[in-house]
């Protein structure tokens, strides 16, 4: 009497064990390239960092077209923190590039995994200004970290229940942090250069006055 039952019970979870476990596999290769991308946006190899991003944009659409048949598994946490990745890694290659930001309908993610991905961006753009800081390129920090004052300005506003944002409210209490230590960072990089020029300046006017 349970005989079929149990056929049409073992064929529907075998069919969705399957989809899980090619989702798995999935949304792992998706962090894989994303973070490889984001690497390669840091060391200035940017058509590599494309190529990157567009394999990531693959995998995503693998993703969604695979679990289209199966919603509960498509919004579970692994594949969300995959396209999280996924969207981190296209908008830190579009506001180092200076380029338009992708919009989450062209990304094929949802709201909740963009703008976590918008607020894990900040941390890339922390680290390229250091290194913009580093090269002495005070004004293209001076430009990021506004960018990421914008973001920040952006998420605040975003004040909605955590299981509908995806804790989003702990993401931008971390950005806050962040542009704190890289506004006081660049600070004191802009007062270091203030007083070298300053330095070279009475160098300047005391050789002079030596030569008169």
């Amino acid at each position: 009497m349970l005989d079929p039952v149990e056929h049409w019970a073992r064929a529907q979870l075998e069919e969705k064990n399957a989809a899980r476990e090619r989702a798995l596999a999935d949304s792992r290769e998706l962090i894989r390239h994303c973070a490889h991308s984001i690497r390669a946006v840091h060391r200035g190899e940017f058509a590599r960092a494309a190529e990157l991003r567009d394999q990531a944009r693959r995998l995503n659409e693998k993703l969604a077209a695979d679990l289209a048949a199966h919603p509960d598994l498509y919004y579970s946490g692994y594949v969300q923190d995959a396209q999280k990745e996924y969207a981190e890694a296209c908008l830190t290659y579009a506001l180092v590039r200076g380029e338009p930001l992708p919009h989450p309908e062209l990304l094929g993610v949802a709201v909740a995994p963009f703008l976590n991905g918008l607020a894990e961006s900040v941390g890339e753009l922390r680290r390229y200004i250091l290194d913009q800081l580093r090269q002495g390129k005070l004004e293209r920090a001076e430009e990021i970290l506004q960018t990421m004052d914008d973001i920040y300005g952006l998420l605040v506003t975003m004040d909605y229940p955590d299981a509908l944002t995806g804790g989003l409210r702990r993401a931008t209490d971390s950005v806050r942090g962040i542009m704190e230590k890289t506004r006081g960072d660049l600070t004191f990089a802009l007062r270091q250069r203030e007083l070298e020029q300053a330095l070279a300046g009475f160098d300047t006017r005391e050789r002079a006055g030596e030569q008169a």
